[in-house]
C-alpha cells in the first residue's frame, strides 16, 4: 500500500528540518526522511557559530547580509540554543593595512553592528589575546547548537502533523510523464523498502543533492570544500574571536560550551563522503589561531574534525571553494524537464530558516498553498527550563546532586550524564546506537573520547535494546572517535588513545569478538 504526502523532504540537516517546519506550519501535509542520524551530516560538523555576517562583508556581502538578518531571528526563535559570546576580529601587525576601512564599510552596508574598541579594552575582556593585536572591532557573533536546534525543529514540525523518519534512506524517484509521483526509501536497520507517494520532492541534502537529483534523471553540480576543525579542551576566549583579514586557513577561534574550535582550513574536493585529515592541517589551523590567542597552542587537543561545506557552483568554473559565494540557491527543477522537484543549495546554518522559507515559498506556489511563513515569528519549542541544558556541564553536575545522585550514578563523567538520563534518551529515541547518545548528550565528547563511557553506553543500549551484535554498538563508535584522534597523536592524545586501545583491545578483545554492528 502506497503512503501518499503533498511533500517528501529529503536530508536531516538544518536546512530539511527547517524545511519540514515551515512546511507543516503552512499546513502542508509533509515527510521528512533522514539516512542517518538528525544533524549526522555537515550540520553537525561545523565551528558552532551563528554568524553576525562580518565574516564575509568584504568578499560575499550578499552572504553578509543574509546572516545579519538570520542571526537575529535565531536569537529570538531559538534562544535556548544560542549563546550570546559576542565577536571580536582582530587585526594583528603586519595584516593588510588596507582591510580593516574595508570591514567597516562592509559592515555597515550590510546592517552589521559594528565598533572599534580599545586594544586595552580587548584585553580586559580577554586576557589571553597575543601581544600582536593593533587593533579590535567587535560585532554580534555568538555561538549555537546544532543537535539542539535540529531536534527542536522536528519537534516543531510534528505538532503540526509532519512525520520524520530517521534512518532511512531515499533510494528511487519515480517520475512519469516529466513529473515526479513517488519516491522509494529503504529503512537502514531492516532494509525494507516501501513507496511514498508526493507531489513535490525537496531535496535539502547539501553536498548530497546531487545525488538526489540523478535519481530524478537530473544533473546537480555541486563544489564541496571541506573544512577541518581543531578542538581544544577548555575555551580560550570568552568571545568568538576572529581574524580580521580576508577569510583563511585557522583565522577563528570559538567558545562552545566547554571547548574551544579552531578553525578552518579549505579543500575544494569531489569526495564527499570520506575526507582525510592530515597532521600538517591541524598544525596551520593551531598556530594560526596562536597568532591571536598564543593560549590556543598549549592547551590539549581533545580531537579534530571534517566537515563538507554545500557549496553551489553555478557556473561549474571549479573555482575554490572559499572563492565561492556562501549564498543560498532554489533550484527548481522544472527548468531541466523534472516537474515536482525542487533543491535548496548552499547556504550556512546561520541561514537555515531563510532558505527553508524561501524554498517552502516555491513548493506552495506548485501546490496552490497561500499560507504565510510562520517560522520567523514562532518560538520554537524548548521545554521549560532548558536553556543551554545540552553544553552546560555544572548545570548537569547540580542537578544529578540534586537528585542525589553520584559518581557511580554517572554514564559519562567527562560530561556529566547519568544513567537515568541516558536511559530516558534511548527509550525515547527507538533503536538507537552510542554515537546517537553523542549528539544527543554529549556522551563520549569529553578528554576521554568514550574511553570509558563507550562500554556502559553500549551495555545501556543492549539492556534496553537487545541486538544481535551486542558489541557491534561500541566498535562502530570507537572507530569513529579514532579517525579524530589519528592526526593528533602526540602528547596527551597519543597517550589517550594508547589508554583506550588497552582497554579494548587488550581488556575487552573487542577487535575480535565484535561483528560489524547493523544500522
Amino acid at each position: 500500500m502506497t503512503e501518499d504526502y503533498q511533500v517528501v523532504v529529503v536530508g536531516g540537516g538544518a536546512t530539511g528540518t527547517a524545511l519540514v517546519r515551515d512546511l507543516a506550519m503552512r499546513g502542508v501535509r509533509c515527510l521528512l526522511v533522514e539516512e542517518g542520524d538528525l544533524a549526522s551530516g555537515t550540520s553537525g560538523r561545523f565551528h558552532g557559530l551563528l554568524h553576525s555576517g562580518a565574516r564575509y562583508v568584504v568578499r560575499d556581502p550578499l552572504s553578509a547580509r543574509e546572516c545579519s538578518r538570520e542571526n537575529a531571528v535565531l536569537r529570538r526563535i531559538a534562544r535556548s540554543c544560542v549563546e550570546d559570546t559576542g565577536g571580536l576580529f582582530c587585526w594583528l601587525e603586519g595584516d593588510e593595512e588596507d582591510y580593516p576601512p574595508r570591514f567597516l564599510e562592509g559592515c555597515r552596508a550590510a546592517g552589521i553592528e559594528v565598533d572599534e574598541i580599545a586594544v586595552e579594552e580587548a584585553r580586559r575582556r580577554e586576557p589571553l589575546l597575543g601581544p600582536g593585536v593593533r587593533r579590535v572591532f567587535e560585532v554580534p557573533d555568538a555561538t549555537i547548537e546544532p543537535f539542539h536546534l535540529l531536534r527542536a525543529c522536528v519537534a516543531s514540525a510534528e505538532a503540526h502533523g509532519a512525520r520524520v523518519l530517521r534512518y532511512t534512506k531515499l533510494v528511487g524517484v519515480e517520475v512519469e510523464q516529466g513529473r515526479v509521483r513517488a519516491v522509494v526509501v529503504e529503512d537502514r536497520r531492516t532494509g525494507e523498502r516501501r513507496t511514498v507517494g508526493t507531489e513535490v520532492l525537496a531535496n535539502a541534502t547539501g553536498v548530497w543533492a546531487g545525488r538526489v537529483a540523478a535519481l530524478a534523471g537530473v544533473r546537480l553540480q555541486m563544489a564541496p570544500g571541506w573544512g577541518t576543525m581543531v578542538i581544544l579542551n577548555q575555551r580560550v576566549s570568552a568571545a568568538v574571536v576572529n581574524r580580521c583579514r580576508l577569510p583563511s586557513d585557522g583565522d577563528i577561534v570559538v567558545p562552545v560550551g566547554p571547548v574551544s574550535i579552531l578553525g578552518t582550513t579549505d579543500r575544494t574536493m569531489d569526495e564527499v563522503d570520506r575526507y582525510e585529515i592530515t597532521p600538517e592541517e591541524v598544525r596551520v589551523i593551531v598556530s594560526a589561531a596562536a597568532e591571536m590567542i598564543p593560549a590556543a597552542a598549549r592547551h590539549r587537543i581533545l580531537r579534530c574534525y571534517a566537515g563538507p561545506r554545500p557549496v553551489y557552483d553555478p557556473g561549474q568554473e571549479r573555482a575554490a571553494s572559499r572563492a565561492l559565494t556562501r549564498a543560498h540557491t532554489v533550484i527548481d527543477h522544472a527548468s531541466a524537464g523534472v516537474e515536482g522537484l525542487v533543491s535548496i543549495v548552499g547556504g550556512k546554518l546561520t541561514t537555515c530558516r531563510l532558505m527553508a522559507e524561501e524554498t517552502a515559498d516555491v513548493v506552495c506556489r506548485k501546490l496552490g498553498v497561500t499560507a504565510p511563513c510562520q517560522t520567523a515569528a514562532e518560538e520554537l519549542p524548548f521545554p521549560e527550563g532548558d536553556r543551554h541544558r545540552y553544553l552546560e556541564v555544572g548545570d548537569r553536575a547540580q542537578a544529578n546532586e540534586a537528585r542525589g545522585g553520584g559518581d557511580a550514578d554517572l554514564l559519562c563523567e567527562c560530561e556529566i550524564v547519568s544513567r537515568q538520563t541516558a536511559e530516558e534518551f534511548a527509550r525515547g529515541f527507538g533503536r538507537a546506537r552510542v554515537d546517537d547518545l553523542l549528539r544527543g548528550l554529549r556522551v563520549g565528547m569529553g578528554p576521554c573520547q568514550g574511553g570509558f563511557c563507550a562500554y556502559r553506553a553500549g551495555g545501556l543500549l543492549e539492556r534496553l535494546q537487545p541486538s544481535e551484535a551486542p558489541l557491534g554498538r561500541i566498535e562502530e563508535f570507537l572507530d569513529e572517535r579514532a579517525k579524530g584522534a589519528r592526526p593528533i597523536l602526540f602528547e596527551d592524545a597519543a597517550r589517550q588513545l594508547a589508554l583506550n586501545e588497552t582497554i579494548y583491545r587488550d581488556l575487552f578483545d573487542l577487535e575480535h569478538a565484535a561483528p560489524t554492528v547493523p544500522v
